[in-house]
């Protein structure tokens, strides 16, 4: 093939698209359709609890919008990191979905189940080939015997082999944003250079045009380079705006570490073929000696529970660091005093939404807010304890003076009960990779039917 043209329709599967958008991609010329199906941006929960951020019902819709697009063109469907975070519950739950939408409509599509979760026994075989990425250090058997989950991020080496074993609908475990888009170009002989930057480019779909709401985009990919597209005819993609997009989930704009080695971009050149389209042409692929896999890993790092109220007293908000820093003083007191808890048996946080809560101290703007909502979010080894803590804070979420007052003022919660409870709470404990070969880690099965379907 001279070219390859990949259709990207979001950045999520899930998240929703115009289906118009997808049918102008198939009138283009595409040749594959490729789609996320999750990734860490939403933090280690998805991950720990093996469960999805999104919706079934708005999966299946998105499902059924590529199904039939594909099958009418006769081209693949890739999604990867499947259930967000692409356990094998992940990959057996959009599976269980494709297989009802399939069957709804009528398609005999040949399926594959890409798995890429591991289990802490096997992975104790490698920890002499484990690296540690910045800022962890040395992987042991304890943190992994910790974590409740851990998937390694494939490439496109298992994508492009269930494509080669006659896949048409690919469903990935955890993979890298790029290899899902950049697998079927380079199965085809396409350069690596002009597929990693142009898979790197439409990983979020439209974000790399000038309306990201509006639908995904088109990757035409050649010998040469590449082009850019967005689906929508009211949207544009620019030199800034495509240039701008190695800038997002990236340590250095110019360069990208992937399975099988590094995406440079310093020497690419982006221009205008028009007023909608943008071509990029000097990107390279440095191809690493040792292929290595990413190593994603989360555990239980106890239980929450949340309360929230509001402040729009002028008096308290003109003292509010005073006032916060008083309710921590007195909640840490009165925890000791009624629960016997002292410190490390427990831990809060107080976080005020309106005043410093995003940037903290790095907050430009200065003078007291017109309104804050206190935030308060216990963690404890157990939920009850967790939720007792809240409780003996819960009359200081809602009276509590600043020093200078003499009266008890009103707050207001944002809900009642106050106390939320919300479960177990996980952390990222691996950030590491592993030396090994690109099928290593990965099982590749066929048909919908998982072993572990949720």
């Amino acid at each position: 093939m001279d070219t390859v043209r990949v259709l990207a329709p979001s950045g999520m599967l899930g998240a929703g698209w115009d289906h118009a958008t997808v049918e102008r991609g198939i009138a283009l010329g595409a040749d594959v359709i490729s789609v996320d199906g999750g990734s860490t941006d939403s933090g280690p929960y998805y991950l720990g609890a093996a469960t999805a951020k999104t919706t079934a019902k708005a999966v299946a819709r998105d499902l059924r919008s590529l199904f039939m697009a594909a099958a009418g063109a006769g081209i693949p469907v890739v999604v990867g990191s499947c259930g967000t975070s692409g356990t094998d519950t992940g990959v057996d739950w959009v599976a269980g979905i494709a297989a009802e939408v399939l069957a709804e409509e009528g398609l005999d599509l040949k399926v594959a189940r890409i798995y890429s979760e591991q289990d802490a026994a096997g992975l104790k075989e490698y920890l002499d080939r484990v690296h540690p990425l910045p800022p962890l250090g040395n992987l042991d058997a304890e943190t992994l015997e910790s974590c409740t989950h851990i998937v390694g991020a494939m490439g496109h080496e298992p994508i492009v082999e269930a494509l080669r074993a006659g896949a048409r609908v690919v469903l990935a475990g955890r993979a890298t944003d790029t290899a899902v888009a950049a697998a079927y170009p380079l199965m085809m002989g396409m350069p690596a250079g002009p597929t990693w930057h142009a898979a790197k480019i439409i990983e979020c779909g439209g974000q790399c045009t000038s309306n990201p709401r509006a639908g995904g985009v088109l990757a035409t990919i050649d010998t040469g380079g590449f082009t850019i597209e967005p689906l929508d005819p009211a949207s544009a993609c620019t030199p800034i705006s495509v240039a701008a997009h190695m800038l997002y989930e990236t340590a250095n704009p110019h360069r990208m570490r992937e399975p099988d080695g590094t995406l440079d971009v310093r020497d690419a050149e982006y221009t205008a073929v028009d007023d909608r389209i943008v071509r990029v042409t000097g990107s390279k692929f440095h191809h690493a000696e040792q292929h290595t896999i990413k190593l994603e890993g989360a555990r239980v790092t106890g239980y929450e529970t949340m309360s929230f109220t509001a402040i729009r007293d002028p008096l308290v908000l003109a003292e509010i660091d005073t006032w916060a820093e008083l309710m921590r003083t007195l909640i840490t007191q009165r925890v000791g005093q009624t629960l016997g808890l002292a410190d490390g048996e427990y831990a809060f946080d107080l976080r005020l939404y309106g005043h410093n809560a995003v940037l903290g101290e790095l907050e430009p703007e200065t003078g007291p807010p017109r309104e804050v909502g206190v935030m308060l979010l216990v963690n404890a080894p157990d939920q009850a304890t967790a939720t007792a803590v809240a409780k003996v804070a819960n009359p200081l979420m809602l009276h509590l003076p600043t020093p200078s007052m003499d009266y008890l003022p009103s707050f207001a919660f944002a809900s009642s009960p106050a106390e939320v409870e919300r479960g177990a709470a996980y952390e990222f404990v691996l950030n590491h990779v592993v030396d090994c070969a690109p099928l290593e880690l990965f099982r590749t099965e066929f048909g919908v039917e998982g072993k572990t379907r949720a």
